[in-house]
């Protein structure tokens, strides 16, 4: 993921982020957090986490803070736990899934939350330019569905109905930590799933209920699924055989780091998705 970030920096370098999905503990979550690195607010962090269960792993660089915690409750009140600590913003929560991410390039990410050496299945990661919404760490992609366990999303593009959708799933329960057009993606297909929905219904779903131009991957613990808006004003391209599948909005990307020179990189269609299941 490092190696496709990489090239893609001329995009945007006010932020950087990936989610990735590593071998789940049965009965645990890894919780990503942004703190306060001064102070004593570490050492109430971790005294948030322990008084809602047993922590088992625990580290931190800087402001970025990693703990895997047993816990059977509801990770919505996980989350509030941890963020009514001053100075806070839980990433994400996840049986496989970890976010990391931070304002500055690829590079500059990798030396405050260091990634390059996580092993597992599958990653989605996204290089920003911001538009319209603020340059900082929580802006940054990806965003997390909270609070559903394992689903992030990348986006590139504008959801003109945003605030429609947003007042909707609000409607039904659910929670943002930002006022990021992206983020509600998330919480949509986290919705769509939770209902019983298909990813490939969900995706499909998605196409016709967002208006705008939008170019996303969504990742679960089971896969990843792309989509893009019927004018496909947003480039995304896509190349897979038996060992990989690449996915980046430029081609540079995936040459970075194709196993093989004849693996041939092929653009979503307008309107068009896809998804790939572990």
């Amino acid at each position: 993921m490092f190696d496709m970030l990489t090239p893609l920096d001329r995009r945007g370098t006010d932020s950087t982020g990936t989610a990735l999905y590593g071998t789940p503990g049965d009965d645990s979550y890894v919780v990503r957090v942004r703190m306060e690195a001064n102070g004593d607010t570490p050492a109430r962090v971790h005294e948030a986490l322990a008084g809602a269960g047993a922590v088992t792993e625990e580290s931190h660089t800087g402001g970025n803070l990693r703990a895997r915690v047993t816990y059977s409750g509801d990770l919505g009140d996980l989350t509030d736990i941890v963020e009514r600590v001053p100075d806070t913003e839980v990433f994400s929560i996840g049986r496989s899934m970890e976010i990391v991410k931070d304002v500055g390039d690829a590079a500059d990410v990798e030396r405050s939350a260091p990634y390059r050496e996580f092993q597992g299945s599958h990653a989605i990661g996204h290089t920003r330019m911001a538009t319209e919404s603020l340059v900082d760490v929580a802006h940054s992609h990806p965003f997390w569905a909270r609070p559903f366990p394992d689903i992030s999303v990348v986006h590139n593009g504008h959801i003109t109905n945003y605030h429609k959708l947003r007042r909707r799933l609000a409607e039904k329960g659910h929670r943002f930590a930002t006022g990021n057009d992206s983020e509600a993606i998330a919480v949509y297909i986290a919705d769509k799933l939770e209902e019983g929905n298909s990813l490939e219904d969900a995706l499909r779903s998605s196409v016709h209920d967002l208006d705008g131009t939008f170019a996303y991957l969504i990742s679960t613990p089971d896969g990843i699924g792309v989509a893009r808006d019927r004018f496909a004003l947003k480039p995304l391209i896509f190349a897979e055989d038996d060992e990989q599948v690449l996915i980046a909005s430029e081609e540079i990307a995936v040459r970075r780091v194709a196993a093989s020179p004849d693996l041939r990189p092929r653009e979503l269609g307008a309107g068009e998705v896809r998804w790939w299941l572990r």
